[in-house]
């Protein structure tokens, strides 16, 4: 569902830093006339061991999923329901997906600005989106 090029996609993971930016990303589209789509992915994490097959509970994943979509429900609804979309994946490629589809001109995003080891090792969803997204990202620090 394309919008046109007036959106502004915000990543939400629930915390401080993607609020500040959801806050953030409201302003600059009131000011432009844009609108904010709302993205959040989550990832089901998948363990494999020498002889075991990887499976998951199916239960598990509807349960993950409708925990998902029932958060986003609300934060949607808090900031003045504003359109969410729900991806599953690998959270900076499915960012900038849903950007596209968005129609999106602009990602604005938290980042939890890790350094050192704990950057090196859980990497920065911001920092992907940054180096492979086509239009501009604005990233959003926490206090």
């Amino acid at each position: 569902m394309t919008t046109g090029a007036n959106a502004i996609v915000v990543p939400i993971d629930f915390e401080e830093a993607s609020l500040k930016a959801l806050d953030l990303a409201k302003e600059l589209a009131a000011q432009t006339g844009g609108e904010v789509v709302l993205v959040h992915v989550y990832q089901i994490p998948v363990y494999t061991y020498p002889g075991l097959e990887p499976t998951l509970v199916p239960s598990f994943h509807a349960e993950v999923t409708a925990a998902a979509k029932r958060a986003m429900a609300t934060i949607s609804t808090q900031a003045g329901n504003l359109r969410a979309m729900l991806r599953e994946g690998e959270p900076a490629t499915e960012i900038l997906a849903a950007a596209e589809e968005a129609g999106a001109r602009m990602i604005v995003m938290g980042t939890h600005g890790r350094k050192g080891i704990a950057h090196f090792f859980l990497g920065s969803v911001a920092e992907k989106v940054v180096r492979k997204s086509p239009i501009p990202v604005m990233t959003v620090r926490a206090s």
